[in-house]
């Protein structure tokens, strides 16, 4: 049976088949989530963001690429990148979807069996909370009902205000 579920909690603690970062284009680690997973996770996430920037000049905003976990409890780090909130109006909600779309088909192709999403572009890159969630529900939802590898699939909130927002959005789903 497939199953969405909503933690508040540390994504870099969780043991699942991959876990998402929410990076930046370079892929060398930044703030929020992205420090997080790169500090934890250790040299040899770098060392494939590298090899994989080296190869393609890093990640485009929707997109996604794949690394090593390191020393984290998850097999891999499917890193996307989350568009920056401006105001609506520069294709921001697509952008989302296709960041979170693209990790999950890029799990699929994996033939992983759990991934575990944080709350993409919600922190420094200013996207309205109770849309992203949305966004990212509607859209994951979509996937698990049309993917086969793919059985479960976590949210991880690490602030009370997103893991509340999902929380009521669920029942929705």
């Amino acid at each position: 049976m497939k199953t969405i579920s909503i933690i508040k909690g540390d994504i870099t603690q969780i043991a699942v088949a991959a876990i998402v970062n929410a990076a930046n284009t370079s892929l060398l680690g930044g703030g929020g989530v992205d420090g997080a997973i790169h500090r934890r996770g250790g040299a040899e996430i770098l060392a494939d963001c590298q090899k994989i920037r080296a190869k393609q000049g890093g990640c485009k905003v929707g997109e996604a690429v794949v690394t090593t976990a390191g020393h984290l409890p998850a097999q891999y780090v499917i890193h996307t990148v989350g568009p920056t909130w401006v105001d609506g109006q520069h294709n921001e909600i697509n952008l989302l979807e296709n960041a979170y779309r693209n990790s999950f088909r890029l799990a699929e192709s994996l033939e992983l069996k759990s991934i575990a999403f944080p709350n993409i572009s919600t922190g420094i890159y200013h996207f309205p909370k109770q849309l992203a969630a949305e966004i990212a529900l509607k859209t994951i939802q979509a996937e698990l009902n049309q993917g086969h590898w793919v059985q479960e699939v976590t949210f991880v909130c690490f602030d009370d205000e997103n893991f509340n927002i999902y929380q009521l959005l669920k029942a929705d789903f």
